[in-house]
């Protein structure tokens, strides 16, 4: 294991301290918080854990069960206690990037039903300013290019469809994922968020505005968790 993917284990490992017995729990999808899924997954078999799970993704869903958490749908319950999942950037405000894993439709639905998020990551995602690593954009099959030049234009910005062998990558929900190369220079993330939003043939945008609570940061020092002031934990 090689020091980022260290790093990673340790932050989705120390993020499980925030679950307790009898929690609703959203699970993340992502290189970081696989381990979180993992590490619970020992909790319930070697510790009597007692929780249940809804996941973000078909991966994360695969993994789960593989572990033994038990899953439900989130229709069936009256909302989550607490998601945790990864992040691709976090400012020092707490809002974030995500989506490069092409789940971000199912982690905003999953979020924005949760009591309280909790955020893993290694040192390498915090920022100054949101942006470099782009912003992952949920999109419609139908005229796809057509959505991608209006995002260009609006963004000022180069607007790329992921790919691969020369087809359209595909969410689990069958939409096409963009990725806008806005560098980091989104000082207004939350009208940034809206601006996108209101662009036909846009499923959802990888800007978490106002959802995360605390952020597990795992560096070359050791863990530390950084808490929203005012947050809802």
């Amino acid at each position: 294991m090689n020091d980022a993917e260290a790093l990673k284990k340790i932050a989705g490992e120390a993020a499980c301290e925030f679950v307790k017995t009898g929690m609703r729990v959203g699970l993340g999808t992502g290189s970081t918080v696989k381990y979180t899924v993992l590490e619970l997954g020992r909790r319930i078999a070697e510790e009597g854990l007692e929780i249940v799970g809804v996941p973000t993704s078909i991966a994360t869903q695969e993994l789960a069960s593989e572990v033994g958490i038990p899953l439900v749908q989130l229709g069936s319950l009256d909302g989550l206690d607490i998601v945790i999942d990864g992040t691709d950037e976090f400012d020092p405000s707490f809002q974030l990037i995500k989506g490069g894993g092409a789940a971000l439709l199912r982690e905003k639905i999953v979020a924005q039903q949760s009591a309280a998020m909790v955020v893993v990551a290694d040192e390498r995602k915090q920022v100054d300013c949101l942006g470099a690593f782009g912003i992952p954009i949920e999109i419609t099959p139908f005229a796809c290019d057509v959505t991608v030049s209006v995002l260009a234009s609006l963004l000022n910005c180069q607007v790329e469809l992921r790919m691969s062998e020369s087809k359209h990558i595909l969410t689990d929900n069958g939409n096409c994922i963009a990725d806008a190369r806005i560098g980091p220079t989104i000082t207004d993330p939350v009208a940034t968020e809206a601006s996108i939003l209101n662009v036909a043939g846009v499923v959802q945008v990888g800007l978490f505005n106002n959802m995360c609570d605390a952020i597990v940061l795992a560096t070359t020092d050791g863990v530390t968790t950084l808490m929203k002031p005012n947050g809802r934990l």
